[in-house]
């Protein structure tokens, strides 16, 4: 027999009307069923939900028609073209007539979709798409947006178009909610969250999780062999994450600047050349991978 499993365990956060709220975790540490409970689409066991300011259990039909969702795979058919994939969500929202005409100007001129409205849906590339799934989202001027990992997949310009949109969302007073695991896009949400094993481990903006929650100093290793040098690191005992960043190695460890003697001393023997070793302050990234690695009997939970 299988025990009890507990996806989402006295999670408690706020977010911001107007802001990008991050929320990040690695697979399966409960950001999807989160969403899924805030769109109303799953029962907590437990808890209160509320979304602009309606509970999701008790109002739910409510909270629906004022919220916009774009999951993993966009939700689009492919079979339909781009104006008929407008059409049918618009109609699902009960947006209809010349609101739905004008709704679907805008999209279209967000998206920068004029004059592909007869295109397959299927024939879009997948930043094209990706652009017309959050068109789909708030073709009914939602309040509040949800998207769930919205750029996996996408090339990097894409992706930065995309974000461009959801700045300009969000200027306008939309508030968004965004799953991510690019480091990148998160240092851009002016709030965060960082989910493990169905607990919220850190939150804050950015620059204060930065500041504040990193679990040790980091050491940025600039040396000729990388691969060697990581398998050294790795294998000493005297440090805890170590990872790759482009061709330099983050090491993190309590005090790491009292280590370095012993680091240089370990990677010459090796026959690594150093050429560069300073403390600097931890990216989002450093924050992020020392934090949901800690084990989660070890972290205080929220009511």
């Amino acid at each position: 027999m299988f025990g009890d499993f507990t996806a989402v365990d006295r999670v408690s956060f706020t977010v911001e009307r107007g802001t990008i709220f991050g929320f990040l975790g690695p697979n399966g540490a409960g950001k999807t069923t989160t969403i899924r409970m805030l769109l109303g689409l799953l029962r907590p066991t437990s808890g209160t939900a509320i979304v602009l300011g309606l509970d999701v259990v008790k109002q739910t039909d409510e909270v629906k028609k004022r919220i916009g969702y774009m999951s993993q795979r966009f939700s689009l058919y492919d079979d339909l073209t781009v104006d008929e994939n407008l059409n049918f969500y618009g109609r699902t929202y009960g947006v209809r007539n010349r609101r739905l005409r004008d709704r679907k100007g805008f999209v279209l001129q967000m998206a920068g979709l004029m004059g592909r409205e007869r295109e397959l849906t299927g024939h879009l590339s997948g930043g094209w798409k990706q652009r017309l799934a959050l068109g789909a989202a708030i073709i009914h001027e939602p309040e509040m947006l949800f998207l769930d990992e919205p750029t996996a997949g996408v090339d990097p310009i894409s992706r930065r178009a995309f974000w461009d949109l959801l700045y300009h969302l969000a200027e306008e007073g939309t508030t968004v909610m965004v799953t991510t695991h690019y480091m990148d896009e998160a240092e851009h949400c002016q709030s965060l969250a960082f989910i493990q094993q169905g607990r919220i481990v850190v939150q804050g903006s950015p620059v204060v999780i930065k500041e504040t929650e990193m679990r040790g100093q980091v050491l940025e290793i600039d040396c000729d062999e990388p691969a060697i040098a990581m398998q050294v690191l790795r294998g000493s005992g005297i440090l805890g994450e170590v990872a790759l960043y482009g061709a330099l190695i983050h090491a993190v460890a309590s005090d790491v600047h009292v280590l370095v003697p012993e680091i240089a001393g370990r990677l010459q023997a090796a026959g690594v050349q150093v050429r560069a070793m300073e403390v600097i302050a931890p990216s989002l990234e450093d924050v992020f991978i020392s934090s949901v690695r800690v084990p989660a009997d070890s972290v205080e939970t929220t009511a």
